[in-house]
């Protein structure tokens, strides 16, 4: 499978899968990226006995990746099957691409107190928390910030490039963060007045359009979920749970959950609040987001 070269160095020929020739040692016996990762693949699967191995880097590793399986695969290794290559493109600034040789590099730390301040000055402008402690607030800023960093993040397939925008990836009114963790903090705030009748049993023969259509949303968070995992890609669940909370505000603009027309319809009302609010938390957390009570 391997040849080794009049000069010492090591290959494998790939030409016959569209690939090329791939050095795997050099003349003087020194290893190369390509044979580090074999080594690697057989450490983990040692410690761990895989069924799948999940690397998460750039799509500028392609290639690589590419070899690497196929090589694996040549040697007839029992998890070769299972590497699979969770690519994506590159997270560019409004102001271009960061370069590490040109210095054009922001700090991970400097963009999660970025996101922290920005979320605290629209909650301000906000004016709903005057109630809350300085540590509440603090916690607050916090969930926010991050929040918005990671939704603005995982809402894009992985596979393309983007540009982050701080501001915009903050916007309580937006495909953001902001807005899902908003909606979650609103049901919370009517489940606090009264909570569904756990023995209520509502009639389906008189729902509206929009209780139907959050009900059928309702209805799909398992299959979003499986979805997501068998695809990699976490933008399913984050365009998700934006489509629950929109649909969610459209609903609650439409249609009184307190005040509704009979006392089905208010039990109907609130049993669809607490769902919302528990697939939404449920959602945002396999997204590695936080939802807060209140805000």
């Amino acid at each position: 499978m391997f040849f080794e070269k009049e000069d010492g160095s090591v290959w494998i020929d790939l030409t016959a899968e569209g690939l090329d020739e791939k050095l795997v040692l050099r003349k003087d016996g020194t290893s190369v990226y390509i044979t580090q990762d074999l080594g690697l693949a057989d450490e983990k699967y040692k410690d761990f006995n895989y069924n799948e191995s999940i690397y998460v880097i750039a799509d500028e590793q392609n290639y690589h990746m590419k070899v690497l399986k196929l090589i694996l695969q040549k040697l007839k290794k029992p998890y070769a099957d299972g590497i699979n290559h969770l690519s994506y493109g590159l997270v560019e600034l409004p102001s271009g691409r960061m370069k590490t040789r040109e210095g054009n590099v922001v700090d991970a730390d400097d963009i999660v107190d970025e996101m922290v301040a920005v979320a605290a000055k629209h909650t301000e402008e906000l004016g709903k928390v005057k109630d809350f402690t300085e540590a509440e607030l603090q916690s607050l800023y916090d969930t926010i910030g991050l929040g918005a960093l990671k939704f603005f993040l995982l809402r894009v397939d992985p596979k393309k490039r983007m540009i982050f925008n701080p501001e915009e990836s903050i916007d309580f009114h937006g495909f953001t963060g902001p807005f899902v963790q908003y909606t979650h903090a609103r049901i919370k705030s009517i489940l606090r007045k009264e909570k569904p009748q756990p023995t209520y049993k509502p009639e389906n023969n008189d729902l509206l359009s929009l209780e139907k259509e959050m009900i059928i949303l309702l209805e799909q968070y398992p299959t979003i979920v499986e979805q997501a995992a068998l695809e990699h890609n976490p933008s399913v669940m984050a365009i998700y749970v934006f489509t629950l909370a929109k649909t969610f505000n459209s609903f609650y603009t439409e249609h009184s959950v307190m005040n509704a027309e009979s006392p089905d319809k208010k039990q109907l009302r609130l049993q669809l609040c607490e769902m919302t609010s528990n697939v939404i938390s449920a959602g945002m957390h396999l997204l590695g987001i936080n939802v807060p009570e209140r805000m």
